[in-house]
């Protein structure tokens, strides 16, 4: 198969689909791998590091899509790649479709082949391609956080850890999934008191187990969310609802409750978010405050750190990858049952369910394309 990896361009988004080690197994199984020049060159990885794993290097992104059967991406294609793509070609990469109609619409005009890392799923309903990026997230989410309580960034003020003789800071974090259990490690570590709110009970008398003194864990629901956001310093928004819109859990008229300062980090934001509020923002201009609460919604946080997020998202996305390759598409998602979840168009027509239930479009049974 002929493999095409373009280099990633929406903002500051420094990752890149393919570490070195990842372009030898490809061509070691004998796949042509082209890369654009420079794709790798935020994540550390050089142009030379490619050719020397058997990969070609081509001068522009229009060159890598002319030439690819399959595209292998970090981010969803941006309106400026949409006319890159071409009838019947297959794209893996994340896409997170149920947030973006536009995208939705125009890879069903393009008749794409869109396979998703985020909607991959194993027999537990883990996502095999996603948990790398959400450990990422939930560790980020308390970094940035803290980072934006500092009162010259418009937060609160507020040291996470407290010092002797201070109370520490409070988190709160809305979702006790990878994202939540790594963002509570991570404020926990810090010193922070945390609490964090789930529906899923058995969930939580794991995490009851699991986690330090200082993480309490209580049940989610409205009441609840209303009485703790009054009290935290920072509030994590880390909901997941496999292929769909995130649901609002904190609402626009909550922020009047909240103390003036306070941060709001929603992870879940490339799915539509859990806070009202939020909408999607970049590195570069990662904030906006409403009602003097501070937002955070970096929809590619990972992007931040590219060095260790490249090579955690194509751990798991090489062997995938080397499946789509050797088998072609069809035969891959035949064999694999997991990797056919990740199918969400093909030849233009939607087949993930959530999908088309996000805009109210039909949707296709996969199995009358396999």
């Amino acid at each position: 198969m002929i493999i095409g990896v373009p280099k990633e361009i929406k903002n500051n988004e420094n990752r890149v689909a393919l570490t070195p080690a990842g372009a030898l197994e490809l061509t070691k199984n004998g796949h042509a791998l082209y890369v654009q020049a420079g794709a790798g060159l935020g994540s550390g990885f050089t142009d030379e590091d490619y050719k020397a794993s058997g990969g070609k290097i081509l001068a522009t992104i229009e060159d890598v899509y002319a030439k690819a059967e399959m595209i292998m991406k970090v981010k969803e294609p941006i309106e400026a790649e949409y006319d890159l793509i071409r009838e019947g070609q297959l794209l893996f990469t994340y896409f997170h479709f149920a947030s973006y109609e536009p995208l939705t619409r125009a890879m069903m005009a393009r008749k794409a082949t869109c396979l998703a890392y985020e909607t991959v799923e194993l027999p537990d309903r883990s996502l095999p391609l996603l948990i790398p990026m959400s450990e990422v997230a939930g560790r980020m989410a308390i970094q940035e956080g803290a980072k934006f309580l500092e009162k010259p960034l418009k937060g609160r003020g507020v040291l996470l850890g407290g010092v002797p003789g201070v109370e520490p800071g409070k988190v709160l974090i809305l979702g006790g999934g990878i994202v939540g259990t790594q963002a509570a490690k991570m404020a926990a570590g810090l010193g922070a008191q945390v609490t964090m709110l789930d529906i899923n009970l058995t969930r939580l008398r794991h995490l009851a187990d699991v986690m330090p003194a200082n993480v309490n864990t209580v049940y989610s629901n409205e009441l609840n969310i209303r009485r703790y956001i009054k009290e935290a310093d920072l509030i994590v928004g880390a909901v997941l609802i496999h292929g769909a819109k995130a649901p609002n859990l904190v609402t626009r008229d909550m922020l009047k409750d909240m103390k003036p300062g306070t941060v709001l980090v929603d992870v879940a934001v490339d799915q539509g978010g859990c806070i009202e509020t939020c909408k999607p923002t970049t590195h570069e201009d990662p904030t906006f405050v409403i009602d003097d609460v501070v937002h955070y919604c970096v929809a590619n946080m990972p992007g931040a750190v590219p060095y260790t997020s490249t090579i955690a998202l194509t751990n798991a996305t090489l062997p995938y990858a080397i499946q789509l390759a050797n088998k072609g598409w069809k035969q891959a998602c035949r064999d694999n049952e997991p990797l056919k979840l990740g199918l969400n168009i093909i030849d233009g027509k939607i087949v993930y369910p959530s999908v088309g239930e996000a805009f109210g479009l039909p949707h296709e049974s996969v199995e009358g394309f396999l």
